[in-house]
């Protein structure tokens, strides 16, 4: 059985430790040049009926379906956007410190939705994978996935990093007193937040993860 930590931090990886609006707008322009005026909304389409079905982007097949029985060359430099975006261009900045002075008071975990193919790759393009030393952890819903989580990182508490509103909340009831919720105010699920932040409050707030760099166990602790 693994060691209980006495805290593991479990971050999102998109718009929390990388720029992720960034990247799709590149996505967009690259689109654009690639496939014509049309090529946007075209992917667009197809990315948001793949996500229906199977609740993740799937950038990879998002482009594969959009190819169809087609063979354009476009789509072969389209797939090489995909698989050499710099993503280690779009972190953050201090997510290498944060980490690291995290590490001194628990785990740091990545913990992360998405397919198995693109979503870590992006991962180790964006130097995360070596940052956290390989605990990363990618599901397609990672609020359903509480009891493997804990199995596979129990600790005496919990702090979750993320841009998105609704797993903090469904976090927040999941484990009560057990995690500490922080809101990453990046990114546009973020600027989005409304009623479900009202309802059920973040406990820290934070406009950036390198300002965790400055806080203390304590900081992370419910108050006794």
């Amino acid at each position: 059985m693994p060691a209980i930590d006495p805290i593991v931090f479990l971050f999102d990886v998109d718009n929390t430790l990388i720029d992720n609006d960034r990247f799709g707008a590149d996505l967009s322009a690259r689109l654009e040049a690639e496939l014509g005026l049309e090529g946007p909304a075209r992917y667009a389409a197809i990315d948001a009926q793949i996500r229906t079905e199977v609740g993740y982007a799937d950038y990879l097949g998002a482009l594969q379906r959009l190819r169809g029985k087609g063979g354009d060359p476009a789509y072969l430099r389209l797939s090489f956007f995909l698989l050499d975006y710099p993503f280690d261009e779009r972190r953050f900045p201090g997510v290498a410190e944060t980490v690291a002075h995290l590490r001194s008071m628990g785990r740091p975990v990545i913990l992360s939705d998405g397919d198995t193919v693109f979503q870590p790759r992006k991962i180790r393009r964006a130097g995360l994978w070596d940052v956290f030393e390989e605990d990363v952890l990618i599901y397609v819903h990672k609020e359903d996935m509480l009891d493997d989580i804990r199995a596979r990182y129990p600790a005496d508490h919990y702090v979750m990093v993320d841009d998105k509103p609704r797993i903090l909340v469904a976090m927040k009831k999941l484990l009560g007193d057990k995690v500490t919720t922080v809101f990453v105010r990046q990114g546009h699920y973020a600027a989005a937040a409304g009623k479900e932040l009202e309802e059920t409050p973040p406990d820290i707030t934070v406009g950036a993860v390198a300002d965790l760099a400055r806080m203390r166990r304590e900081d992370f602790l419910p108050v006794l």
